[in-house]
């Protein structure tokens, strides 16, 4: 079994039914949720003239190889209603591979750890919450450290635990 860490994010419908049916897909389709953050609103990253995303991190206990945990995820966001016609748009659900153990990872499909993670504070606040001590295989520093250094300037709000 692989521990891994994901980071889900919806601005479209129902943004916390999309987080939660993405989590339950995902228990079925790719492992055991075995930690989940808070929600956090954000505004949009990248492509701003959209609404705000709620986002979560969350473990996983998985034993699928990296490759079939990164198809799992795509199935789970098209069956959630996920298209892929605009570059950071607005999206029913968007789940990324942060962590997969300690592996790194550089296909043309896949790149683990996430490259941008650390320059999102959307991201590391909620990881921050499931495991601050988790160690970045590239960087060498721990998710706090990386949260105390982002220069993200986007606020990140908590709204609650997330209820499944």
């Amino acid at each position: 079994m692989t521990t891994a860490y994901l980071s889900l994010g919806s601005n479209k419908g129902d943004r916390i039914e999309y987080l939660k049916r993405a989590l339950e897909i995902l228990s079925k389709k790719a492992g055991t949720v075995t930690k989940v953050s808070p929600i956090y609103q954000t505004a949009a990253w990248g492509k701003t003239d959209q609404p705000d995303f709620y986002n979560i991190a969350v473990e996983i206990s998985t034993s699928l190889p990296a490759e079939q945990l990164l198809n799992a995820i795509l199935g789970t966001e098209q069956e959630l209603g996920r298209h892929r016609t605009e570059k950071w748009g607005q999206r029913t659900i968007d789940i990324d591979i942060l962590f997969f153990g300690n592996d790194i990872i550089d296909s043309t499909n896949l790149v683990i750890p996430h490259p941008h993670l650390q320059d999102r504070r959307f991201v590391l606040q909620p990881l921050n919450d499931i495991n601050p001590k988790l160690i970045h295989p590239k960087i060498k520093k721990d998710i706090s450290t990386l949260l105390a250094e982002c220069t993200d300037p986007l606020p990140v709000t908590k709204l609650k635990d997330l209820q499944l």
